[in-house]
């Protein structure tokens, strides 16, 4: 799923995500409007047998929706978390291959070998620009990064306000939580590709070359979904700091939710069911070349000694 600077699978990952088969039945897929806008943007969308890279898969929940795409894409998928990974390789996936694997480190992949590499639901694990420089050595010169998720408006970030009271609720709770760990609802995931070139714009050196194209382009989509408490409660389940809870501290939380779906602005159906706020928010970039990098480096030069 994720892992370190140091180039290790994150601890709070490796310990939030050790019930893989209930973030696989719980966790939500993705809107097809929004995977055909990464996925064209990333630029193989009717692409046939274009080689993708699916970091961080998880149980699969994307590359599911990349197996089934008409392309016939050749799909990698690469995760370090041994029992995710065990619960995606048993789907038997036609044209994806499992690997174990880091953000940092995708030994069995060749320089600039893959036209697409897409992180679903884990790029805040690994913004950082070890993973960016790896992420561009196994690009060609063509390729392109995507990323994506489900945000419930519960685990959206402070700025995002909540369709609901109760959901606000709810996520002024999820936000209470503080581990130290990177997630997206604290919305630092961008800095990484700021961070490619100096804070100061006329001071690019060799060694701080762009990786990635900017500004991002983005995509936000939002939706909503009918479940059953108990199915609302399980899906809340499957964040990390939700899932090693135990004992009293995870009945507190269980209160929390039951006081909340209590609210006069809960919308039911007719089967009972509540229904939950969220988004997806789909962002993607393409690589600078090493030339492209040269060029750009050049131009700013030469309008600094006001040759341009």
């Amino acid at each position: 799923m994720t892992s370190t600077p140091s180039g290790r699978l994150n601890p709070s990952a490796q310990n939030g995500f050790s019930n893989a088969a209930l973030y696989d039945k719980h966790r939500p897929s993705f809107p097809a409007h929004s995977v055909s806008v990464l996925l064209d943007g990333v630029r193989v969308a009717d692409s046939p047998q274009a080689t993708i890279v699916d970091l961080a898969a998880g149980t699969g929940k994307f590359t599911e929706l990349l197996a089934a795409r008409d392309e016939g894409y050749k799909i990698i998928a690469i995760e370090p978390h041994a029992d995710m990974r065990k619960v995606l390789e048993d789907k038997h996936l036609n044209g994806v291959s499992v690997q174990d694997g880091l953000s940092t480190d995708m030994k069995s992949l060749k320089d600039e070998s893959v036209d697409a590499v897409i992180a679903a639901q884990a790029f805040h694990w690994f913004a950082n620009l070890e993973s960016l420089e790896e992420i561009n050595r196994v690009l060609q010169p063509h390729g392109a990064f995507g990323v994506i998720w489900n945000i419930e408006d519960y685990n959206a970030p402070k700025s995002h306000a909540a369709t609901t009271k109760w959901e606000q609720k709810l996520q002024d709770m999820i936000l209470s939580f503080d581990d130290n760990q990177p997630r997206f609802r604290h919305e630092k995931w961008r800095s990484v590709f700021d961070s490619q070139l100096s804070s100061n714009p006329f001071s690019i050196t060799a060694s701080a070359e762009p990786l990635f194209a900017l500004p991002l382009a983005e995509n936000v989509e939002e939706w909503s979904v009918w479940l059953t408490e108990e199915a609302l409660w399980s899906r809340l389940s499957t964040l990390s700091q939700i899932a090693v809870l135990e004992g009293e501290e995870r009945q507190k939380v269980r209160k929390v939710v039951e006081e909340a779906l209590k609210g006069d602005d809960v919308q039911r159906n007719e089967k009972g069911e509540v229904e939950l706020h969220g988004m997806t928010v789909a962002a993607w970039t393409t690589k600078i070349p090493q030339k492209g990098a040269e060029s750009l480096l050049t131009t700013v030069k030469d309008a600094l000694a006001g040759r341009t």
